[in-house]
Order: structure tokens, then sequence, then C-alpha cells
């Protein structure tokens, strides 16, 4: 299959394939030389443990080594083998497979979890689906997305985003799918300085041992050392600034 692209910035075409290449060449790299961070440790944590609370059975798509979810008695999803493997080394359930064949049964969970993954595949709408197929009626559902075509910048095109959504189309993605937003926040760690994304993309480029050194042992530390408190707000009114929100939804019964 070929989808046209309509977001700025990316390529007119883009197959399924070239698009799960990508991923798979940028982020297997990744993950092979990263550790694990320890949900705990990131701002969506207190979220996270009051709707883990209340759930009895959970799914976490696409984690890499960085999930949200907490790694006992959570299903966890990815396409990258090296990130399978050390998730699976410190006790989580793990399944490769992709978030568009999601290989569970109708409603098998009442906790779902994607952060940062819908902006990658090229047909979101049936990777909303699934993530719909898999819920149960009234599950929470978890969801990052970056937002606005218009800050379309070189590192969407590095990490091998497809898309940007406008505030309404998300909106709009998820009501066809039985979401409705509760609430949501302000997300994301990308640096605002874009000298800073392009020299860590030239170093991940050309010297990949050293800037994984620097990533692992100094940025990555700082950056959820130094996360703000998730600011949560009832419903979803975000402003033209913001970059990326996690969003809060809820399935309908």
């Amino acid at each position: 299959m070929t989808i046209t692209s309509l977001t700025p910035g990316t390529p007119g075409t883009r197959t399924d394939a070239d698009l799960i290449g990508s991923n798979r060449k940028f982020y297997d790299a990744l993950w092979r030389d990263a550790r694990l961070f320890s949900p705990d440790r990131f701002n969506t944590w207190p979220l996270v443990s009051e709707l883990a609370a209340r759930s009895t059975s959970r799914l976490e798509v696409a984690p890499g080594l960085r999930p949200r979810l907490p790694l006992n008695d959570t299903q966890f999803v990815d396409l990258s083998r090296p990130a399978l493997s050390e998730l699976h080394r410190h006790g989580a359930r793990v399944a490769h497979a992709m978030i568009g064949a999601l290989p569970f049964k109708d409603g098998s969970f009442d906790f779902v979890c994607a952060f940062d993954i819908l902006e990658h595949v090229v047909d979101d709408e049936g990777a909303l689906g699934e993530l719909a197929r898999v819920a149960q009626p009234s599950a929470s559902l978890l969801l990052s997305v970056p937002l606005h075509p218009s800050a379309w910048n070189a590192f969407d095109e590095f990490v091998g985003h497809y898309r940007r959504y406008e505030p309404e189309a998300i909106t709009a993605l998820l009501a066809r799918h039985g979401f409705t937003i509760e609430r949501s926040a302000i997300y994301g760690m990308q640096p605002k300085s874009s000298k800073l994304l392009d020299l860590g993309q030239w170093y991940l480029t050309h010297q990949r041992e050293r800037a994984m050194w620097w990533y692992n042992k100094v940025f990555m530390p700082l950056g959820v050392r130094f996360q703000k408190p998730l600011a949560l707000k009832d419903g979803f009114h975000p402003g033209a600034d913001v970059d990326e929100v996690l969003l809060v939804c809820r399935k309908a019964l």
C-alpha cells in the first residue's frame, strides 16, 4: 500500500515497508545501546499510577526502553527486538507485533497506552482502530502526539515521523473510534534549540557510539531529572505554540 502524505516536509509517498524499515533502522540502533528507564522516573507516573490502580489488564504499544506503564502485569508490544529483549529481561510480558495488527482478542484490555507512536504509522486510522478493538468499553487510553503540521522540522524527519496533527484532526480521529478526550497536558522532551537538535542528529549519524554514550549517561538522565510535572486540564484546548500533547481518553460504553 502506498499513501500520499500531506504533511509539509515529508516525502510525497511512503509505503508501509519504507516506514517500518526506517523506524527499525533508527530505533533498533537506539535501543541496542540504551538502558531501560523505570516508568516511575517519568512525569507521567502519578497519572499512570492513578489509572493503573483501577485497571486489571494493561497494554502499552511501542514503548522501546522508555515504558510508562508498570513492568509487572502489563503486556508490551514493539517492533524493536532489542527493546523487547531488554523489557523481557526485566520481567515484562512482550510480543513482537505492529500497532496495526495486534495479536489480542477484542476487548482484552481496560487500560491502553501508546506514547509517540501514532505519528509514525502510515495508516493511523487502522492503528487507532486496533487500539479501539482491543480496548474494553469504558477503557482508558493514554495517547501522545505532536501537533501542528506547520511546526514540522528536521527532528520529525530524522526520527521517522509521518505527520503532525491539527488539534481538530486528532479529536475527530479519536471520536470516529469511540474515544472522547477527558483531560490533556503539554508533553514531550524535545529540545527547544534547533542548533542542539542539529548537533545531536549529526553525532547520531556520524559518531553514533559517542552520541549514545552522551545520550545514555548525560542527556537522558538530565531530561528525566528536570521534567516539569504534568499540568493536566479538563478537555483539550491546546494553544498554537504547543508542540506535543498527552491525551487522557475514555472509550464509549
